[in-house]
């Protein structure tokens, strides 16, 4: 194998676990976060600064309670873009690239889990929701993290003309 073949490998090697380590953390502090407000905010809200409150909801549309009952389709829908993303990976380049591809992804997979264990038939659960601004949708860490990880993947494909390299 040369040399470059080889540089090429382990830096596609480091990529994959950029983002695979981000999209688990992600995953994993959702499902925490989204267990405690279960148990925690089931009978209750808690106000905590300003319009900030922990108020559980269960989403069963898509981004900001849109198409509520459509959560059969997002379950089949949401796995084809997890492949996407996840075939994105080997495109994406730098330091922040692949974390935001992460965010993303956790995001994505965190949402699902949702839909699919949370219900009482396959594909109908609600998506759980408890942190409520006050002045925008109640959302979750999933929620979060998507939001951020296509805020910089935006910023970084535009500093960089479009392409997913670093520049």
């Amino acid at each position: 194998m040369a040399v470059s073949t080889e540089f090429e490998h382990i830096r596609r090697t480091a990529r994959t676990l950029r983002v695979a380590t981000t999209a688990a953390i992600v995953l994993l502090a959702d499902q925490l976060s989204k267990v405690w407000a279960v148990e925690v905010l089931s009978d209750r809200t808690v106000d905590l600064v300003w319009t900030l409150r922990l108020h559980l909801t269960r989403n069963t549309g898509f981004a900001f309670s849109a198409g509520a009952g459509l959560g059969p389709l997002l379950a089949l829908l949401v796995p084809v873009i997890v492949v996407v993303l996840w075939r994105y990976r080997l495109r994406v380049h730098g330091r922040i690239a692949p974390l935001a591809l992460g965010l993303l992804l956790g995001g994505a997979l965190g949402n699902l889990v949702d839909r699919l264990v949370r219900g009482r038939a396959w594909g109908r659960g609600g998506v759980v929701d408890f942190v409520d601004l006050g002045f925008w949708p109640v959302f979750n860490v999933a929620d979060a993290a998507i939001v951020v990880g296509v805020a910089v993947l935006t910023l970084h494909l535009y500093r960089n003309g479009g392409t997913p390299r670093d520049a």
